[in-house]
């Protein structure tokens, strides 16, 4: 078997029916972003990976989409079925944990141990990246075919890179996945957050007092190598190690021409550079995975020495913003490769989900085991202290009798029903993604576990089920919509309502709130009306996928999560909130200086009315097949 790269995942995807050639003329300029982003909401149908071979000023074809589906991240890791990416990772953790206890069953374990010893990476004088070089004066990053996705973007972004530092201590490789904005014909934007490995890397440079980290930028390597670089690995475990027995063969390296480091030898675009300790440049914004604009900072600079690449390099790339996008599939990836691993923390875990609505780092759902009270906050807490899932802003725990994990309706009816405002909410304070615009500060914000599991006694009866049958929506709708204030109404899963509302005021979304719950006092509406949600006017309200995702965007739940309380003091003088159990409200409007928010509200990213209505006009024409989203 060859080495695995781009060209082979491409034509494993192609024998599939799963990428589509476009031969007519594209723009990187917002217009291939704008196909990819109305493919992959394409459906089950329509969503394809799209190879662009007639690229405007560009001689090189453009890959993107490439892990945007199912079928295709089930390619990229390379199994039969999707199910099996759970055992792919669990069975071969369990075989080298098992007791061995006789001779037999030690020397059992050694041909599993030499497949493993023969994944490594293997060192190769040259490489097909390194066909073509330029080098000093002979790079130019304007004959790369980098797209500008959005709007507002400051400039194109290389948006899949492969990105290899190493300890200057340890020698230790990293290949993360960090944007890079291009600036001019040799420099990019560096923008690695403070978390990241790379960026303690380059904090460890200085340290040392030396002027400059060196790193490399593969583009295009094979489906497991470009996987592996955003998989939330364990700390020292090496990326192109988890690519190898993803691929089950190693990834061939070849050593950079003008950097000590070594990439991928396959790879079809390689960038070399030098990132100064010292200087910064302002990057950004940037429409990022999150559905909005990431705000212009400061970040570091990237100072490009070589370009290589093959003789008919394909440019490989994705587009992010709001879900569902490919990076949505490749965290569903994750979600079940890794799963064994959280059991190894936890191990009442039976099931997890990251909802596509949550990006990545906003929602989690559990189900665990439950076996003593307080397990479900215990889960949430083991899941902040396990690397990036320390930013999870919203846990929600079912146990071993709720609903189906994929079962959203269902999950949504337990939530309405269940819920007890007094009783099955924690928050919690620690480190926000700096992604999220809603956190209080930049890097620091609170989370949430919502417990939905069943009550054991020491944790006392919920009080918020109602056996009442619903009022009708439109007699709700017509009685919020004639509140002063209220622009538009609707309700929820027969359990809650949204409403929208003129911010004109701070205080507006909490009088709101109030408002709506004395209504349904006093109409009789509370099963309904005691969980609202209060939106910006212009807001669409028929859309709960929608909904979800703006509201787990906008929110700091300690902060924008308000309950109605009638305080008393114990005997000691202690007070107790006394929470209403069923009263919940959630500010998902936006913030700004007069609500005491510091930072700018990001914009939500929407592509220009005449690209989309020129992909619209040009979507047959193009081979798509169905209709345009």
């Amino acid at each position: 078997m060859s080495q695995p790269d781009l060209r082979s995942f491409m034509a494993e995807l192609e024998a599939a029916g799963e990428l589509l050639t476009i031969d007519r003329e594209v723009d990187t300029e917002l217009e291939i972003a704008a196909i990819a982003d109305r493919v992959s909401r394409a459906g089950d149908v329509g969503n394809k990976a799209l190879l662009f071979t007639n690229v405007k000023d560009s001689r090189f074809p453009v890959l993107i989409n490439s892990h945007g589906s199912r079928q295709r991240m089930r390619i990229a890791c390379g199994v039969d079925r999707w199910q099996d990416l759970e055992g792919l990772v669990g069975d071969f953790i369990e075989r080298l944990e098992k007791p061995r206890t006789s001779l037999r069953d030690k020397l059992a374990v050694l041909p599993l141990l030499g497949r493993l010893s023969k994944l490594f990476p293997r060192h190769r004088g040259t490489g097909p990246c390194q066909e073509v070089v330029h080098e000093g004066d002979d790079v130019d990053l304007f004959e790369l075919p980098i797209l500008r996705t959005w709007p507002e973007d400051a400039g194109p972004v290389v948006t899949l890179p492969l990105v290899f530092t190493k300890d200057p201590v340890s020698g230790a490789r990293n290949c993360g996945m960090y944007r890079l904005q291009r600036y001019d014909a040799n420099t990019l934007g560096f923008h690695v957050h403070t978390h990241h490995t790379a960026a303690e890397h380059l904090r460890r440079t200085a340290e040392l007092g030396r002027e400059a980290m060196p790193v490399a930028v593969a583009i295009g390597a094979s489906a497991a190598t470009v996987f592996s670089a955003v998989c939330p690995l364990p700390p020292g475990v090496d990326e192109l190690l988890f690519a190898a027995f993803l691929q089950r063969k190693p990834v061939d390296l070849v050593k950079c021409r003008t950097v000590d480091l070594e990439v991928p030898a396959c790879a079809e675009f390689v960038i070399e550079g030098w990132v100064n300790v010292d200087e910064k440049r302002r990057e950004g914004p940037f429409g990022d995975h999150t559905g909005f604009y990431s705000l212009a900072d400061d970040y570091d600079v990237l100072h490009v020495t070589a370009i290589t690449h093959r003789k008919d390099a394909v440019w490989h790339t994705t587009v992010v913003g709001s879900p569902p996008q490919e990076d949505c599939w490749m965290a569903a990836a994750i979600e079940r490769l890794f799963l064994p691993l959280q059991r190894k923390v936890m191990p009442e875990v039976i099931d997890m989900r990251l909802p596509f609505a949550g990006v990545f780092h906003n929602l989690m759902i559990l189900r665990i085991k439950k076996e003593y009270p307080g397990q479900a906050r215990k889960v949430a807490h083991s899941v902040w202290g396990l690397g990036q899932a320390m930013f999870t802003k919203v846990i929600l725990v079912v146990d071993q009798d709720g609903p189906d994990l994929e079962d959203d309706d269902a999950l949504t009816r337990l939530l309405l029903d269940r819920l007890d405002a007094s009783r099955d909410l924690e928050f919690v304070f620690g480190p926000t993604e700096t992604l999220d615009h809603a956190s209080r500060a930049l890097h620091f914000g609170s989370k949430v576990v919502i417990d939905l599991t069943d009550e054991f006694p020491a944790e006392g009866l919920r009080r918020s089920e109602l056996d009442v049958m619903p009022p009708d929506a439109d007699t709700v709708v017509a009685a919020l919509e004639a509140l002063p204030g209220i622009e538009q109404a609707a309700v929820i899963g027969a359990g809650a309502v949204a409403v929208t509302v003129d911010k004109v005021t701070p205080g507006i979304p909490r009088v709101t709130m109030e408002q709506v719950w004395d209504l349904g006092e006093r109409q009789g509406f509370g099963v309904v009306t005691d969980r609202v949600l209060v939106l910006d006017k212009g807001e669409r309200l028929d859309d709960l996928t929608r909904l979800m995702w703006l509201t787990l965007a906008h929110i700091d739940p300690e902060r924008d999560v308000q309950r109605s309380g009638n305080a008393t003091r114990d005997a000691s003088l202690r007070e107790r909130a006394n929470w209403h159990p069923r009263r919940l409200g959630i500010d998902v409007t936006s913030k700004g200086a007069a609500d005491g928010f510091e930072r700018p509200w990001p914009t939500e990213q929407v592509h220009p009315p005449e690209v989309l209505e020129r992909v619209r006009a040009t979507w047959s024409e193009m081979g798509l097949p169905g209709e345009c989203p």
